[in-house]
């Protein structure tokens, strides 16, 4: 057990398998900016390796005073400059590319992780901080772009100007060139072991980074509840205990992948002065006539190019670092089981409103049993009332009869199939909703009305408007129907949100209904005048009623009364007042 754990606590702290395979991936996307990039880096390198050429045969054309040679220096400064001109063409077409790259794999990336959220079955989202999956696509997303960019930036040009560097100081001097590819490697083996212990301090970065995200998006999108439980000294304490957990985290990352650079500087740094000293002595000595002065100034340049891609690239192990810990957040999401496809499902069409469950099993979690053996069945056009004490299963019930999630045993049917078996989009489009929680979007009012609807006429707007009761507010509103509303309603009182979402239903008329608390916020007055809309609108389509107000389901054709998962009572209201059971404890409670 105790092995285990530190197994897994070892993977967590490296990088996961395959994420490298993955980054590539999706850089082969785009061959042709990654083939520019590969030329444009060859001719950066290609010029830049020929400037210390020209170099030497300068110093070699100044022989002595009065003995200079200034024709042929006119003609390498000529050859120089041109050298110079065309390397900073290519490296800012190099970059043009290398944006191109990064900024599309990013945007790929994103498309593919919204995408993904979209699929994702109603029970990650329950389960998963908002915050961290909007943490992961905006804020990991950018965090490996930047990374990404700078490695590919440095990568390809790197590359290639050690393999030049290697063959033009070979080719002056194998003996010299023999003693920097010797010592070289001592900076690799440093930045690599720095490297391989820095993931773990990125990844608790990129953790807290989305805690603190998923934090303050649960906070402002609750201010008023934080504010009217006077909760804003504690909120402020845990956000300041996150905001310290990753200051020490970046602290740390940011202090252990610096000790790269200054450690392999200092490798190459004794590198250069070894070729200076060993070509010293090699000339001093004449046993190298053919090695003159200029040809040393050379190798000295190419000694120094060769080990800067090295000092680059351990600059960038942070951001390279920071980055792949952001991809594997990323990849982790993408990594998440989809809810079941729909294809190869038949179109429900418009159903006559017959539903049943027949010994339906469910629950959130396996250890916690909730709906055991449960069966219904509702004939078109009843409508059905479900009471029962909080967390006995109403909301999951509702849950289970539009597929936001599926049955762990038994089934439920519409029309006698198993809504497995048909499109979600055929299922829902059956039923309309109205819940405690309002579905507004920013828009104008009759764009919202029309959201059921989309090729509804004005006059059907209004019309569902008046039967519902919001006609009157709207109409005092600054523009009307027109008038432009924020998100969630923006300023609208949560009963006339509550009032657009009925005026919705009223508009778009489904065979089905499933009304949750549907009047939960609306005052009694207008609550007695909508009840006459639903009777109107209820007639003849089958309908689901959730109420905690038992006086709101006494015209139910049967009320299920619901506990611990179980149906304990069904009947209708006089006849479980009669039986004086559950329902009439419950019934009677709220005039206690």
């Amino acid at each position: 057990m105790k092995k285990g754990k530190i197994a897994e606590k070892k993977a967590r702290k490296r990088l996961p398998k395959g994420t490298v395979k993955r980054v590539l991936g999706y850089v082969k996307r785009y061959p042709l900016s990654l083939v520019l990039t590969l030329l444009l880096a060859a001719v950066t390198v290609g010029f830049t390796l020929y400037v210390p050429v020209l170099v030497g045969d300068a110093v070699d054309c100044i022989v002595g005073p009065g003995d200079v040679d200034f024709a042929g220096l006119g003609r390498i400064f000529v050859l120089i400059g041109v050298s110079v001109a065309v390397t900073a063409v290519a490296q800012w077409l190099m970059s043009v590319c290398n944006n191109r790259i990064a900024y599309e794999v990013v945007r790929t990336v994103r498309e593919d992780a919204f995408g993904k959220i979209t699929r994702l079955p109603l029970s990650y989202i329950d389960s998963h901080p908002h915050g961290d999956a909007v943490s992961r696509i905006v804020a990991d997303a950018e965090q490996f772009s930047d990374g990404l960019l700078m490695g590919f930036t440095q990568f390809f040009s790197g590359v290639l100007t050690i393999a030049g560097t290697l063959g033009f100081m070979f080719a002056m001097s194998w003996q010299i060139a023999l003693v920097v590819v010797v010592v070289t490697p001592l900076s690799l083996f440093v930045a690599k072991y720095i490297s391989s212990h820095t993931y773990a301090f990125f990844k608790k970065q990129t953790e807290t980074r989305g805690e603190q995200t998923a934090f303050i998006e649960e906070m402002v999108g609750n201010l008023k509840t934080v504010q009217a439980f006077s909760h804003e000294d504690e909120n402020q304490e845990k956000f300041d205990e996150i905001n310290r957990r990753l200051e020490k985290a970046t602290l740390d990352s940011t202090f252990y992948s610096s000790l790269t650079n200054p450690t392999t500087r200092f490798v190459n740094n004794v590198v250069y002065a070894l070729v200076v000293l060993i070509g010293a002595l090699y000339i001093a000595s004449g046993s190298g006539e053919a090695f003159t002065v200029g040809m040393l100034t050379s190798f000295l340049s190419y000694a120094n190019q060769y080990t800067k891609p090295f000092n680059e690239i351990s600059g960038v192990v942070t951001e390279l670092q920071n980055a792949l810990a952001c991809a594997a957040r990323i990849f982790e999401l993408l990594d998440e089981k989809e809810q079941p496809s729909d294809e190869g499902g038949t179109e429900l069409g418009r159903a006559e409103g017959e539903v049943s469950l027949d010994k339906v099993y469910f629950s959130y979690t396996p250890e916690q049993r909730l709906i055991e053996n449960f069966s219904l069945d509702v004939r078109p056009g009843q409508k059905v009332a479900i009471v029962g004490p909080t967390g006995c299963g109403k909301t999951t019930l509702i849950n289970l009869l539009m597929r936001f999630y599926d049955v762990t045993g038994g089934a439920v049917r519409v029309d006698g199939q198993d809504v497995r078996s048909v499109t979600r989009r055929s299922l829902r489009s059956n039923y309309g909703m109205v819940l405690q929680e309002t579905w507004l979007k920013s828009g104008t009012v009759k764009e919202n009305i029309r959201m059921g609807k989309p090729d509804a006429s004005d006059e059907e707007v209004i019309a569902a408007a008046k039967a519902s009761h919001a006609d009157g507010f709207i109409r005092r509103l600054p523009q009307g129907y027109d008038t432009l509303l924020g998100e969630e309603g923006g300023s609208l009182s949560q009963g006339q949100r509550q009032l657009l979402c009925i005026a919705r239903i009223m508009l778009c008329l489904p065979p089905m209904l499933i009304l949750d608390e549907a009047t939960s916020s609306i005052d009694t007055r207008t609550e007695r005048r909508i009840g006459d809309a639903f009777a109107k609108l209820t007639a003849g389509r089958t309908s689901f009623v959730v109420a905690h107000r038992l006086s709101t389901v006494r015209t139910s054709d049967v009320i299920l009364v619901m506990d611990a998962g179980h149906i304990v009572e069904q009947g209708t209201h006089a006849e479980l007042l009669a039986k004086k059971g559950f329902y009439h404890k419950l019934y009677n409670s709220q005039f206690e």
